[in-house]
């Protein structure tokens, strides 16, 4: 197994279709890497938080960024679970940011994910974003999707605790929903940590479609 230092990433664009989505998959990731860089620039784009979901959204954006100084939150009002029918006015919202932000990482969907919404994020990435590294994130659900990734952030105790009580602090509005629980979070950081030998049994993963390595 491979170990690459992932520090020198500074400008990072996240996706999620939901407004939970990023937190869940990447919340760890980004509280590490806040905790070891104080010049991160962050992109966050949620495409689709109706109601109290954007309030929700843009509290727990910026707490889970709040070491981060360069940051930019954007909740977008697509219709939720309908966004292969939305494909070109969201394709309209990737040309944006393109033009507005060069990230060196891009954290979207799983292409295989069986949510619509998240698949379609996951091919405009990849459609618009073509000379990037482009790391895909998993969310637990109903319909047993995941899959076996290639990339592993290890999570110190203190991290994966902290991701966990802001997801849970944050979406009141989930927490009726019987997976959106402290031991189902808590389940997919371990098993991921046993997969990559963390050295405190906590990680999060992401599927890997294309590296391209240089030379020193």
């Amino acid at each position: 197994m491979w170990h690459l230092p992932f520090g020198s990433a500074r400008r990072i664009l996240c996706l999620g279709a939901h407004s939970d989505d990023i937190e869940i998959g990447i919340g760890g990731t980004l509280l590490e890497l806040a905790k070891r860089r104080s010049d991160l620039e962050i992109q966050w784009v949620v495409f689709s938080a109706p109601g109290q979901r954007a309030e929700e959204a843009r509290a727990s954006a910026n707490d889970f960024l709040s070491g981060v100084a360069h940051r930019e939150i954007r909740v977008g009002s697509f219709r939720e679970c309908y966004f292969p029918s939305e494909w070109p006015s969201i394709k309209d919202w990737f040309e944006a940011i393109k033009i507005k932000f060069d990230p060196e990482v891009i954290f979207t969907h799983y292409r295989d994910d069986r949510h619509q919404d998240h698949r379609v994020l996951s091919d405009l990435a990849w459609n618009t974003f073509r000379n990037h590294l482009i790391l895909e994130y998993e969310i637990p659900k109903y319909d047993g999707d995941l899959g076996q990734p290639n990339v592993f952030m290890p999570l110190s105790e203190e991290i994966a605790c902290r991701k966990v009580d802001l997801l849970l602090k944050h979406f009141r509005t989930q927490s009726t929903r019987h997976w959106f629980t402290r031991d189902t979070f808590e389940a997919v950081h371990r098993i991921r940590g046993i997969e990559c030998a963390s050295k405190t049994g906590r990680a999060e993963a992401f599927y890997c479609r294309k590296l391209v390595l240089e030379a020193p």
